[in-house]
């Protein structure tokens, strides 16, 4: 039981942690990265539809995406939504087959604003982590009397230890970015 419980915790928390990842790619830095524009969403048929699954995207130089739609009549609605798309900063052009968009150089200030919102997601996806171990706290606490108190102390400790290990990985991605945010 006890087993089942901290199973379910570490897998939630990896979990997290790749969210956590992942969301930090959609902060743009210096140079242009398909990450970036992989979630955007276009307007497709009435349904919003993220880009990565209505174009392929290709990086040919540091500050241009050149973006290939598959079907040529969402060429308008992706331009729309690129330009729309907050802080990014992009100028979408079209000319009838693809779309090519140039980012403009980050200036410092920008850099600080953008390291501001990585840090204020690395606390969202930090709260998400604890908010793991409580839930699997209350579960471990649940089980009182199934299972001795020193089998449930250890596994506290267990999950305090696991909490950290997944923080200190949010932690570290938060400073690769920062760092490559800072980066001129």
């Amino acid at each position: 039981m006890i087993s089942d419980v901290m199973t379910d915790a570490t897998e939630k928390m990896a979990k997290a942690v790749d969210v956590a990842k992942d969301d930090f790619g959609t902060v743009r830095t210096g140079r242009i990265n398909a990450a970036l524009f992989q979630k955007i969403p276009v307007e497709y048929y009435g349904s919003p539809t993220p880009l990565a699954q209505l174009a392929s995207l290709q990086t040919p130089e540091a500050r241009t995406l050149i973006v290939t739609p598959y079907d040529k009549t969402a060429l308008k609605e992706i331009e729309r939504a690129i330009a729309t798309f907050p802080n990014l900063g992009a100028s979408p052009t079209n000319d009838g087959e693809i779309v090519r968009v140039t980012i403009p150089e980050l200036s410092a200030e920008r850099r600080k604003e953008f390291v501001k919102i990585v840090k204020s997601k690395g606390e969202d996806h930090k709260v998400v982590l604890r908010n793991i171990r409580r839930k699997a706290k209350d579960d471990l606490d649940a089980l009182k009397g199934e299972v001795s108190d020193d089998d449930i102390a250890r596994s506290d400790k267990e999950l305090d230890a696991l909490t950290k290990k997944h923080v200190d990985q949010i932690d570290d991605a938060l400073k690769k970015k920062e760092a490559e945010l800072l980066e001129v």
